[in-house]
């Protein structure tokens, strides 16, 4: 169970980063951090389209 626990905290904390490097927005960078692993899988196809 701590596992899973540590895994949404560095996933909330990862799309909370990714957000600001993005965005420069502190309300954005809360609300991405809101929806963690779901900004992270948005962005990752995001820029997998870019890329091809």
């Amino acid at each position: 169970m701590h596992t899973v626990y540590t895994s949404i905290k560095i996933g909330t904390v990862l799309a909370m980063i990714i957000s600001w490097s993005q965005n420069k927005s502190i309300l954005m960078a809360l609300v991405h951090g809101v929806f963690g692993w779901l900004y992270l899988i948005y962005y990752y196809l995001g820029n997998e389209v870019d890329k091809k």
